[in-house]
């Protein structure tokens, strides 16, 4: 089997030569530049065998000015914003989990405000006129392409109007509410359109919903605000594509919510994050539904543990999990800059040790 074939056949559920795997988000700057060190090479996944790769949208030519969103406000020197308007102050190593968020409609005060907002040109054929150009390379290559719409709306919601000004609005504006998260998902469904119509192997949705004792936000707002959009996302997607598989990630404990995500078209769980969840039990409670992707700790076993320690993990998921197929294995996220590179080493060699079939 070449990696595309793996890729598809394990998140079909079903028993590839080898489990596939992948390093989630990437590496960290810092981590990054260990990496080039060491090796001299500057090409992580040609480097590890990695089995996908993440399909990009052209870069945009057309930054909209949000600096009126932030002009009044203080304590805010070194702030930049992405294309979304979403301001950024950095933190240390240079990377998004180190940074804090400015959410620049924190002070909107309705819905005409959520309207004048710009969100980013997407669809614009500019960026995406060779979308299935960069699809067929890596086709061509015998490897999984993957379709990168994390954050799908809950995230970008949040992130543009403000934590706790959006679940506040919940309950108290959901006017505002509908608005914003309308605007998301008819952006998001013809991503996700662009996508399917590019021939990805695998769309990649997801919102951080729960944290590791629960739910983040509750069920019922889940089920209220974001489920039903999440859906259309979905079926949009599959009304191109039926056989697509669609991946959810979020970190976390979402228990409450994996059989409606089962419902609602999801057949691929990201990050089955093993400190807050059992993957054996994940797999025992749903693996006739579902396929998973992740599961080793980023948070534990990579970062603190020895060696020994990552190939026990790895040997462990391949014998519980990973039996019977329905398995990517990777790390559960990103790769810190605390992950001692020996870890990551003993982490491809034991996968390569004890992910065969056959």
């Amino acid at each position: 089997m070449n990696s595309r074939e793996r890729v598809n056949t394990a998140l079909s559920r079903g028993i590839p030569d080898r489990v596939p795997m992948d390093v989630s988000w990437g590496f960290t700057p810092t981590f990054y530049e260990k990496f080039k060190k060491i090796t001299g090479k500057t090409d992580y996944e040609d480097y590890f065998g990695i089995d996908t790769r993440l399909i990009f949208f052209n870069e945009t030519r057309n930054q909209n000015n949000y600096d009126r969103y932030f002009e009044s406000r203080e304590g805010l020197e070194g702030l930049y914003y992405n294309e979304w308007g979403i301001g950024h102050l950095k933190g240390r190593d240079e990377t998004l989990h180190f940074e804090h968020l400015v959410a620049p409609l924190k002070y909107a005060e309705s819905v005409g405000d959520i309207l004048d907002y710009p969100l980013p040109d997407f669809i614009e054929d500019y960026r995406v006129h060779d979308l299935g150009k960069k699809v067929e390379e890596v086709g061509k290559r015998g490897i999984a392409a993957c379709a990168p719409l994390a954050c799908t709306l809950f995230e970008t919601a949040w992130q543009i109007r403000g934590f706790e000004e959006l679940t506040t609005d919940m309950l108290d504006n959901p006017e505002l509410v509908e608005c914003l998260l309308d605007r998301l998902l008819q952006l998001r469904i013809r991503q996700a359109v662009l996508y399917a119509e590019a021939g990805v192997d695998v769309l990649m949705l997801g919102d951080d919903v729960a944290m590791q004792t629960g739910m983040l936000i509750s069920p019922r707002e889940w089920r209220k605000w974001l489920k039903p959009r999440m859906a259309q996302i979905i079926s949009a997607a599959r009304a191109v594509n039926p056989k697509i598989h669609v991946f959810y990630h979020s970190d976390g404990n979402p228990m409450e919510i994996i059989d409606e995500l089962a419902d609602i078209g999801i057949n691929v769980l990201n990050p089955v994050q093993p400190e807050c969840v059992d993957p054996a039990e994940i797999k025992r409670l749903y693996g006739n539904k579902l396929a998973f992707w992740g599961t080793i700790g980023v948070q534990s076993t990579l970062p603190f543990g020895t060696p020994g320690d990552v190939r026990r993990e790895v040997k462990l998921r391949m014998e519980t999990i990973g039996r019977d197929g329905g398995l990517l294995i990777g790390p559960a996220h990103m790769i810190e800059p605390e992950v001692p590179w020996e870890n990551l080493v003993a982490m491809m060699e034991a996968i390569d040790e004890y992910g065969w079939y056959r």
